[in-house]
């Protein structure tokens, strides 16, 4: 059987039918349409906000690697070390300071760079202050110096501190929220000795939430941010931050009364043409709330069904030739919408929907929404590729950083002479060795060099190994010939070594060997076993290693085995091979393949 269309039943009702009819289908009509564009416009918007909540935490991520980079900085623990102990004051201090100035300005945003050391003395660079040492938000925040100092430091966690008001400068009021972080000394990661404060401009914040929903037919949107424990952290009212709108986190329906309610009161919205979006955000604790009026289309709509239930006895042709004409457009641009949405749904994202001039109001915007929304999912796929990327080489630098770079050359090269000067060769030898080591190291240490390279830093490494404890053990580097030519990251086998000798040749020892074999394995791999007879590792130590499991505190001497191990599982991305056997009182072995 023919199926008739929809348009076609819709003339034919209002052919057969009185004026009645057509009031009753207006309605169903007007009432149909208004709840499909509010759930095409809550699915919309949810992946804006949802959209939004990502491009938050993409942007915060950048602000967190410059922290990163400073709680983590040997010079800052040093620094810090020296105020701790009131040594160098004024030198140390200075130098803290233009460490920071030149931090401050690698990022928009950035107001203020505030350490508090464990001794309770405040080192600040500030944009917001006319003489740049002087903190410009401290006295005016909630929290005491020492309260916030302890809550910072009481663990190993990003803290993000609500927006609070910070000081009025240059005529102009600035609210800042801070990222904190306690500084960490990988040498003890147990000591307390400073915190670091980033305040960041509250600006940054609503400069990602402003919509970018087109203001149509007199509707009226903004979103702003509310803390998990209630309080406003970004609001386009000013005076409205710091606002606490509950105590504990109520259920979702209790808390979007309560923000309808701040809608009418703040910003004089009809409660009962107000449409409220949320989107909580479990990484930062944040809640994204869009609020939007549109009692100027909802009446506009409204007022014209009463126009046609008026008219519609008078107007029936027309009427006939307007829902002809309309549902045609309407009916035209929804199956180019969906058609839109089931390409995007089946991964096409440069799939855009065609403005068209005769598109009625309500679908373009939908359309604008969705081709806008599609970009931004298209660029924060590439941002968050990119954002990934540098987070790899973070921790490739991070795990790489085993050996201190801050030896001076010169005072080496001194201490070299003087050795000289006074016959002593061996010493001398020793500071060369150590020289030639740590340049080795400095120099480009994510790169790669060849087995014979490597081969012969390991010599000079192990060298000095003997020298400092006066030959007590004996070493044999066998390396295959037909290998001497190949790429092999730097650094990666020095932890094996140290490892064995520092630990496994730990007490009195008779004959204590190491040796270390490098041949080919299959057609582009490299093999390579480390041996030694010292006193080995203990069984529980031993799993946890082969099993690639996190030590604890107490199975430090290891710790650069398992730094060790996550370097070649970042650069090999998991496919090399290692196996870790060992006995107690009897020795190590272990087994390394690498892919070509």
């Amino acid at each position: 059987m023919r199926k008739i269309s929809l348009r076609k039943k819709i003339i034919s009702l209002f052919v057969l039918t009185s004026t009645m009819p057509i009031i009753l289908l207006s309605m169903f009509t007007f009432y149909n349409t208004s709840s499909t564009l509010r759930k095409n416009t809550e699915v919309l918007t949810q992946t804006n906000l949802r959209q939004m909540a990502n491009n938050l935490q993409i942007s915060l991520e950048s602000y967190e690697d410059l922290l990163y980079q400073i709680y983590t900085n040997d010079d800052v623990v040093s620094w810090v070390d020296n105020l701790n102990s009131e040594k160098d004051v004024p030198v140390t201090v200075n130098q803290l300071r233009r460490y920071l100035r030149g931090l401050l300005n690698t990022k928009d945003h950035i107001r203020s760079i505030t350490v508090i050391t464990d001794s309770g003395q405040q080192i600040t660079y500030d944009q917001l202050t006319p003489t740049t040492y002087d903190n410009s938000w401290m006295k005016n925040y909630s929290m005491q110096e020492t309260a916030l100092y302890e809550q910072i430091s009481s663990d190993n966690k990003m803290h993000i501190l609500p927006t609070e008001f910070g000081t009025r400068f240059a005529s102009r009021d600035y609210y800042l929220f801070h990222m904190a972080h306690r500084v960490i000394d990988y040498r003890d990661l147990e000591k307390k000795s400073a915190v670091v404060i980033l305040s960041l401009d509250e600006q940054f914040l609503q400069d990602i939430l402003k919509s970018e929903q087109a203001d149509r037919a007199g509707d009226l949107n903004y979103n702003y941010l509310v803390g998990a424990e209630g309080r406003i952290i970004s609001y386009t009212d000013k005076e409205m931050i710091g606002l606490e709108l509950y105590e504990q986190q109520p259920d979702i329906d209790e808390r979007r009364d309560v923000y309808v309610k701040l809608a009418a009161k703040s910003d004089g919205f009809d409660p009962n043409y107000s449409s409220i979006y949320t989107h909580f955000d479990e990484n930062l604790n944040w809640e994204i709330v869009h609020v939007t009026e549109q009692s100027a289309y909802l009446k506009g709509l409204t007022e014209q069904m009463l126009i046609i239930a008026v008219l519609s006895a008078a107007l029936l042709l027309l009427t006939i030739l307007i829902v002809w004409r309309i549902s045609g457009q309407l009916s035209d641009s929804v199956i180019s919408v969906v058609g839109a949405m089931r390409k995007a749904e089946a991964g096409d994202l440069d799939v855009r929907i065609a403005i068209k001039e005769k598109m009625p109001v309500e679908i373009e915007t939908i359309a604008q929404q969705f081709n806008n929304t599609l970009k931004k999912l298209k660029d924060a796929l590439a941002k968050e590729k990119e954002a990934g990327e540098k987070q790899r080489q973070a921790e490739i630098r991070a795990l790489e950083a085993q050996i201190n770079p801050h030896f001076i050359y010169n005072t080496l090269d001194t201490i070299n002479w003087m050795a000289i000067d006074r016959d002593e060769f061996d010493i001398s030898n020793a500071i060369n060795t150590l020289a030639t080591i740590l340049r080795y190291a400095i120099s480009n240490s994510n790169g790669t060099v060849t087995v014979r390279d490597e081969a012969e830093w390991l010599k000079k490494y192990v060298y000095l190994q003997q020298f400092r404890l006066k030959n007590k053990f004996a070493c044999q580097i066998n390396i295959a010939p037909d290998i001497m030519g190949f790429k092999i990251h730097k650094l990666l086998l020095q932890p094996f070594l140290e490892n064995a000798i520092i630990h496994g040749f730990e007490g009195e020892r008779e004959q204590s060997v190491l040796t270390v074999d490098m041949g080919k394995y299959g057609d582009n791999g490299i093999r390579i076993t480390i041996a030694d007879n010292g006193k080995g590792i203990e069984e529980k130590v031993l799993n946890k290693i082969n099993q690639r499991q996190a030590l604890n505190s107490e199975d430090k001497n290891h710790i650069g085995i398992e730094n060790a191990l996550a370097r070649m599982h970042v650069y090999y991305q998991g496919r090399e091979k290692v196996e870790v056997t060992s006995a107690l009182g009897q020795g190590t072995k272990i087994i390394i393949v690498l892919p070509g």
